[in-house]
C-alpha cells in the first residue's frame, strides 16, 4: 500500500485551474499572514472577487477546519494563495511559509491550489482605504487582510479572463481556426 495520500490535482498553474472547476464552483483567495488569513470569494462566473472574512491564525488544524467548512458552504472548487514574492522576484522566508501552508492544507482538502504573486497587494489596498475611503487605522486593521485577499483573487480572475482564456470564444483547435 502506498503510504502517501493520493491527491486530486494538488498545486497547479493558474492557467489550468479553470479546467478543474465544475460549473457553479467558485475560487477562494487567501492572503496568508503570520497572525491572520484574509479570505475572499469569487462569484460563480469567475469574474468578481469579494472580501469574505479574516481568520485569526491559531493551530493549523483549526485553521484548516475553518477553511474546510467555508469551502463546503460556498461551493469552492479551487484556492488561490497569495505568494509574497520579493520586489526583485526572488522568494524569501514568507514564500516558503506560504508554500508549506499549501502543502499542509493538501492533507486536509482535496482541491487544486494555485499561487498568485501578491507583491504590494496589502499596500495597494491600504492606500485605497486611506485615500478613498478615509478609514481610521482601527477600521483598516479589521478589513485589510480580507481586502488584500480580494485584491489577490481579482488579479487571478482578471488573468483567467484575459486574452486566450475566454472559454466562450474558444473552439477545439489550438489556433482558433
Amino acid at each position: 500500500m502506498n503510504p502517501f495520500k493520493e491527491r486530486f490535482v494538488a498545486i497547479t498553474a493558474i492557467d489550468r485551474i479553470r479546467d478543474t472547476l465544475k460549473p457553479g464552483h467558485r475560487l477562494l483567495g487567501l492572503d496568508i499572514g503570520s497572525k491572520t488569513i484574509g479570505l475572499a470569494l469569487s462569484d460563480v462566473t469567475l469574474t468578481v472577487a469579494s472580501p469574505a472574512e479574516t481568520i485569526k491564525r491559531g493551530k493549523f488544524a483549526k485553521d484548516a477546519e475553518r477553511l474546510s467548512v467555508l469551502i463546503a458552504e460556498e461551493n469552492v472548487g479551487g484556492l488561490v494563495l497569495g505568494l509574497p514574492v520579493q520586489m526583485d522576484g526572488t522568494e524569501g522566508r514568507r514564500c516558503q511559509s506560504v508554500r508549506q501552508f499549501a502543502n499542509n492544507l493538501l492533507e486536509h482538502i482535496d482541491l487544486p491550489i494555485v499561487f498568485w504573486d501578491e507583491r504590494l497587494s496589502t499596500k495597494a489596498v491600504e492606500r485605497v482605504l486611506i485615500d478613498e475611503a478615509d478609514m481610521t487605522r482601527k477600521r483598516r486593521a479589521k478589513l485589510i487582510d480580507k481586502m488584500a485577499a480580494a485584491y489577490i483573487l481579482q488579479g487571478a480572475l482578471d488573468f483567467l479572463a484575459g486574452p486566450g482564456m475566454n472559454t466562450e470564444d474558444m473552439d477545439d483547435t489550438e489556433d482558433g481556426g
